[in-house]
């Protein structure tokens, strides 16, 4: 790995920790952000030359820390807080602290009901997960600059406000509990088919929200719905080695090699969402981590239960009424009785949702029913629309298939 590769992989690994440390010492977001991008910058300079340190985490911090005081004792800071700079670690500690985690705190801070609920999921994906304002922006489908101003609200809305920067007393946790699954679902969903770019899969983002939702679950350990979502995002990341090829390219749920899922992490996850469901208080969630452990627990695609994986989202539907939520339904409702019928429901939403997955069904369920033409124009617009190269190429060969290639 070259050390512009591992400065790369260090900034999406390490960032948001760093970034939070700086904040709870500071109380500055801005300042915290651009000094870390100033030890990321200052590591392409010095790594080079005088070669990668044995801990980069710890070198990272330091040097965003050091500049961070810098820019204080240049401002005139207050002796006090020049003081909780001075007198931050050095070294990065190697175990995370729990629920004394900082992005933990970073994310209630961010998550806190004074914001929108927009304002939360965007404003932690950006100073968490380092998505710049245009990616946050894709997942959201809104234009940039509309993300960007989101963005510059949020953070003057923290300072005028006055907002703390702590994880919340106990008795106010379950109100804030919804905003942060959120946060984390989003986060999670970047990483497991991004929102743009070369590469569908991220798979740092993944484990940090797998990550973080342990750090959740341990903090509240009654809420079904948070032991619901760590429960979805192990048994969805337990396919990650199985799909894609080794050329990167997309392989379907359906012609995955099984013998490649990461059994181990289905056994937690499904475990774990038999837990939560014995409390009795289903949720969104919950619905969907059953899902997940239908297709995970299938030791063929044949053998999947498809009527019972028809039947969940029709609960979904009732918790989540998204058009989201009635495509994936759709496609299950295909499999039990058939394309037509499921065709039927995707037409229904023709004017309900954007991007590349409704053509895409459509396609399917076309080409399913043996009309290739038409097939073929829905493929054609599902690759146009499709926001990362792995997915165009999957569903540029599928189009090239419909002009008398192999049919797939």
């Amino acid at each position: 790995m070259t050390v512009g590769a591992e400065v790369s992989a260090l900034f999406r690994a390490e960032r948001g920790r760093i970034v939070a440390t700086l904040i709870r010492l500071t109380g500055d977001w801005d300042l915290a952000e651009e000094c870390v991008q100033d030890a990321f910058a200052r590591a392409l300079e010095c790594w080079p030359r005088d070669g990668v340190p044995q801990r980069p985490g710890a070198w990272l911090t330091t040097t965003a820390r050091n500049r961070a005081l810098d820019r204080l004792r240049r401002a005139g800071v207050e002796a006090a807080k020049l003081g909780e700079v001075v007198a931050m670690p050095h070294d990065v500690p190697d175990e995370h602290d729990g629920i004394g985690d900082d992005l933990l705190r970073l994310i209630f801070t961010c998550c806190h009901p004074a914001l929108t609920l927009q304002a939360r999921v965007a404003l932690t994906l950006r100073t968490v997960a380092g998505l710049t304002a245009a990616e946050i922006a894709r997942a959201f489908l809104v234009p940039e600059a509309t993300m960007t101003k989101r963005l510059v609200r949020a953070r003057q809305k923290i300072r005028n406000a006055r907002i703390p920067y702590r994880v919340p007393p106990a008795h106010l946790l379950p109100e804030r509990t919804a905003g942060v699954l959120g946060v984390l679902y989003l986060l999670f969903n970047e990483g497991y088919a991004a929102g743009g770019g070369a590469e569908l899969l991220r798979r740092e983002l993944c484990a940090e929200a797998i990550r973080l939702a342990r750090t959740l679950v341990a903090l509240l350990p009654d809420e079904p719905e948070a032991v619901g979502l760590l429960a979805l995002t192990l048994v969805q990341d337990s396919r990650r080695d199985a799909r894609f090829d080794r050329a990167g390219d997309l392989v379907p749920l359906d012609r995955q090699d099984r013998t490649r899922w990461d059994h181990a992490q289905v056994e937690e996850g499904v475990a774990l969402l038999d837990a939560a469901l014995r409390r009795g208080r289903p949720g969104p969630y919950q619905v969907q981590a059953a899902i997940a452990a239908c297709h995970a627990t299938a030791t063929r695609a044949e053998d999947t239960d498809w009527p019972q994986i028809a039947l969940l989202y029709g609960e979904l539907l009732k918790l989540v009424p998204s058009p989201v939520v009635r495509l994936n339904r759709a496609v299950a409702v295909a499999m039990v009785d058939g394309p037509a019928a499921g065709l039927a429901l995707v037409d229904e939403l023709a004017d309900g949702i954007t991007g590349h997955l409704l053509p895409a069904t459509r396609a399917d369920l076309l080409r399913r029913l043996g009309r290739e033409a038409e097939a073929r124009a829905a493929y054609e617009r599902a690759r146009d629309l499709a926001p990362t190269d792995v997915e165009r190429r999957h569903l540029a060969r599928l189009v090239n298939a419909r002009s008398g290639g192999v049919r797939r």
